[in-house]
């Protein structure tokens, strides 16, 4: 009898899961109705429950409905996963925000690595996940019980931080959006011995985990457990391009000035133009890096005139009467420090807040000074860009730009030119004064 039992119950079960993978709602929700002890019905070899699998799968019209009859969200597996674990390694974000909605705990570890929600999204590359979960620490039990920058910097069983498994696994927006979060970018892990995340960016030939790492402040200088620098770890696996950029004799990145108040919390407009402005600047000092290590060609590459020509048209979108930043000339004004009001361009602006990387061991460095008035700059926004309207419509900002570039070619050639005849004259005649 016992067996006869058994096996109706295992047909039932059966016959649950089956209508699961099927994503029959309704018929799993007719049996949830019929028997509600069928929720905690597992598979075979997990031990997943409905939860996990509807989870997994992203099957949010069934989680929800389960949700909606009181489910438990933080039912454990076999290896003591929870449904929103499983969500994350999927990248399931719709059903991650659902669980989160559902009161699911995004502090439990599991006992496969000893790995949180946030571990896996990073692992696993979800930057749409990571964000959910990251936004959901913000909540007060999460503050009052650990903290949002401890639960950031949480260690798994091999004691890595999410950022330590995103730079390994090649992950650079994660990596980003942990940066920006405040994961700690010199922290060391057990495993894999005592390196940094950019030992393991470099490991792994990560060059977007690198440059987002030293766009952060990571030391090239850090050593590992075998007194290893990045740059040996690079060069041993022979990730010659990530080794170009961590050799220590290469010039100094832009760093991101992150303990700066006034850079954290930058009004929107202005973060997106400083951003553009430090990666366009290490971008030109990683090319010259690269070019300088491996080729030294006779005429420049066609990607290199391909850039050149995206910055041209860039720039020749611009109106010609837009202010020039008057500290180097060559860049329009689109940054207005607060309160002055003094205007500058980005470049200039990251020049003076990263002129060098920022000391871990000092206290929170002082507020950079507008360079025209001596004040504290107490923020940064986005300038408004003032267009000229006496402009003729009818011309292009191209062909304008082009204009008055020939016009300066044409002045610099007559210049040239009177010189080359001054020259001329002075030797025909050393003892007159022309």
């Amino acid at each position: 009898m016992g067996q006869g039992l058994s096996c109706g119950r295992r047909h039932e079960n059966g016959l649950f899961f089956s209508a699961l993978q099927n994503e029959d709602v309704e018929s799993v929700r007719a049996m949830v109705e019929t028997d509600s002890s069928i929720l905690h019905h597992t598979t075979d070899h997990q031990r997943s429950t409905v939860l996990h699998v509807a989870a997994a799968n992203g099957q949010i019209d069934i989680l929800s409905m389960l949700l909606g009859r009181n489910a438990n969200p933080d039912i454990l597996n076999r290896h003591n996963q929870t449904p929103l674990m499983l969500a994350a390694m999927s990248g399931r974000v719709d059903c991650v925000l659902k669980l989160i909605e559902a009161g699911a705990n995004i502090l439990m570890f599991d006992s496969k690595h000893r790995r949180t929600c946030l571990h896996y999204a990073a692992y696993y590359g979800h930057s749409d996940c990571l964000q959910a979960i990251l936004s959901a620490a913000h909540t007060t039990p999460v503050s009052d019980s650990w903290g949002f920058a401890r639960f950031v910097n949480i260690r798994d069983g091999d004691g890595s931080t999410p950022l330590h498994l995103a730079s390994r696994q090649n992950q650079p927006q994660c990596v980003r959006i942990l940066l920006i979060n405040g994961a700690l970018v010199c922290v060391s892990t057990c495993s894999c011995p005592g390196s940094s995340p950019l030992h393991l960016a470099a490991r792994g030939g990560s060059l977007d985990c690198v440059r987002e790492l030293l766009a952060w402040g990571a030391d090239r200088f850090q050593f590992d457990s075998y007194g290893r620098i990045p740059f040996k770890v690079a060069l041993k696996h022979k990730h010659q391009a990530c080794a170009a950029l961590l050799n220590p004799s290469s010039p100094e990145p832009l760093v991101w000035p992150s303990p700066l108040k006034l850079i954290i919390e930058l009004d929107p407009d202005a973060k997106v133009l400083l951003e553009k402005a430090l990666m366009d600047a290490n971008m030109k000092r990683e090319k010259a890096i690269l070019m300088e290590k491996f080729i030294t060609p006779p005429c420049p590459l066609k990607s290199d005139a391909h850039i050149d020509a995206y910055d041209d048209n860039d720039l020749a979108s611009e109106d010609i009467d837009t202010e020039l930043c008057c500290i180097c000339f060559e860049q329009m004004c689109n940054i207005e420090a607060q309160p002055c009001g003094h205007r500058m361009c980005a470049h200039c602006t990251l020049t003076l807040c990263c002129h060098k990387k920022p000391n871990p061991t000092t206290a929170c460095p002082t507020a950079p000074v507008c360079p025209f008035c001596r004040s504290s700059i107490a923020q940064l926004l986005a300038a408004e860009v003032k267009s000229n309207d006496f402009v003729d419509q009818e011309i292009s900002p191209l062909k304008l730009k082009g204009l008055r570039t020939s016009n300066f070619n044409e002045e610099n050639s007559s210049l040239k030119s009177l010189s080359a005849m001054f020259g001329k004259l002075s030797e025909q005649n050393p003892g007159k004064c022309v």
